[in-house]
């Protein structure tokens, strides 16, 4: 309503200037200069108020924005003057002050809820600017890093410099672990990174997480497992050498005394022989069980250098070649892009490669159609990995958190430290060894290089 009135009154003024201007024309015309003279004061009023008009609804139309860029909600308009459009213009005008006013509290009631959430979160919340300008840090991040208040990460060298310097190079989609140790405790800290933009500025947010206690429990739960594969190692080994000794004693003594040279039968010497033979197999499968335990705590660190990754899958294929792989199983190789190069211990990362192909050429002795693929690329954050995947039986969900314990085997054969082993040495790379098994569909082991 308060456009249309405005328009209303524009249109009748520019009607009056050109009908004056008209009368300007007609008068100098006719040569009568007292009435043109006249007309064109008249002429000139009307472009001036025309002027004035037009500004003042401008004017205050950028006071009302100025005066909420800067969050000003107190600007009101009078409403009770004399012209109806500017009445009308200036009753509009406080009511979209109002409602912008209202949405405005309305926002800061969810910034103060959403800021008392982060301030009573148990997870640590950190953002920081590419100078290393810290805009927020809520109470858990300055609890767990120890320093308080935090401005700058620079401060963070106050409590340990390695710290200090793992923030400053910390980048987006990071996974970081740090043990920070101060005077009364160790303190286990996971720490991960997103990028974002606020107001077109990029920022870093990180989340620092207190991660002690779940590290104890999975230590806990990681060595009752493997106390249990090694207590049933152990007694399969013991077991057996227990009992023959024993049938040999009852050869060689009787009540409390020996069994004299004469009274032993040729038959018991034989049996004594056999379990003697029973006994030394036994021992030696224990002292292979004790070589292969050793092995496991006494990886090298890696060596490492840049590899082609593509060269080195062939080496694999190769390998797997020689030592069997039958023309029934496709094993393809595909490295995206070609170049890709390693940053790895090479002869490290064969003994991965060749266990991990391996165990899928087992698994897919009984498999029409059979498949390994192996994916040498780099992932969505840039990181490098090798993924090999077999179409075979899969491995049952009630044993996926299983494989990975030292010892712990569902073959006939084998010491069980394959997989432990290898997911050893992919840590020992600053990696991981992941799994994931659809079983009778897809089996995928996947290692992942930061």
């Amino acid at each position: 309503m308060a456009s249309r009135n405005f328009y209303i009154q524009l249109i009748f003024r520019v009607i009056l200037i050109t009908l004056t201007s008209l009368g300007v024309a007609y008068a100098l015309f006719w040569e009568r200069y007292f009435l043109m003279s006249f007309l064109a004061f008249i002429l000139v009023l009307q472009a001036y108020l025309l002027i004035t008009y037009i500004n003042s609804t401008n004017l205050k139309i950028a006071y009302f924005f100025n005066a909420i860029r800067n969050e000003d909600f107190t600007l009101r308009f009078p409403e009770k003057v004399s012209i109806k459009s500017f009445k009308e213009l200036n009753h509009s005008l406080n009511r979209v002050n109002g409602l912008i006013q209202e949405v405005h509290l309305k926002l800061q009631t969810r910034e103060q809820y959403y800021q008392e959430i982060l301030k009573q979160a148990n997870i640590g919340i950190l953002t920081y600017n590419e100078k290393g300008h810290i805009l927020y840090a809520n109470p858990t991040v300055e609890k767990l890093l120890n320093h308080k208040p935090l401005n700058h990460i620079k401060q963070l060298g106050q409590v340990d410099e390695k710290l200090y310097s793992l923030f400053a190079q910390l980048r987006p989609f990071d996974n970081k672990l740090f043990q920070l140790t101060n005077e009364r405790e160790k303190t286990q800290l996971a720490l991960k990174a997103t990028a974002l933009k606020l107001d077109g500025e990029p920022l870093l947010l990180v989340v620092v997480q207190d991660i002690h206690k779940e590290l104890e429990e999975k230590e806990t739960d990681s060595w009752v497992r493997l106390i249990r594969v090694l207590t049933h190692e152990i007694m399969n080994t013991i077991a057996p050498i227990t009992s023959i000794s024993e049938s040999i004693l009852k050869y060689f003594k009787k009540g409390e005394g020996l069994v004299a040279k004469k009274d032993l039968a040729e038959t018991d010497i034989t049996s004594t022989t056999k379990g003697l033979q029973v006994i030394r197999e036994q021992g030696g499968n224990l002292m292979s069980f004790v070589q292969s335990y050793r092995s496991f705590l006494s990886i090298p660190a890696p060596d490492k250098e840049l590899v082609s990754a593509f060269k080195l899958l062939e080496k694999v294929k190769v390998f797997l070649t020689q030592d069997g792989l039958s023309e029934t199983v496709s094993f393809d190789v595909e490295v995206a892009p070609k170049e890709l190069e390693l940053y790895v211990d090479e002869k490290q990362l064969m003994q991965v490669l060749i266990n991990l192909s391996k165990n899928a050429l087992q698994s897919l002795s009984n498999t029409a159609d059979a498949r390994i693929k192996v994916l040498a690329s780099r992932d969505n954050h840039g990181k490098s990995f090798i993924a090999i995947s077999d179409n075979g039986p899969g491995i049952p969900p009630e044993l996926i958190d299983e494989i990975f314990v030292p010892f712990f085997t569902t073959k006939n054969s084998g010491t069980g430290i394959g997989l432990s082993l290898s997911r050893q040495i992919i840590r020992l790379h600053g990696g991981n060894l992941k799994v994931r098994s659809l079983p009778n569909k897809e089996t995928t082991f996947t290692m992942v290089f930061d």
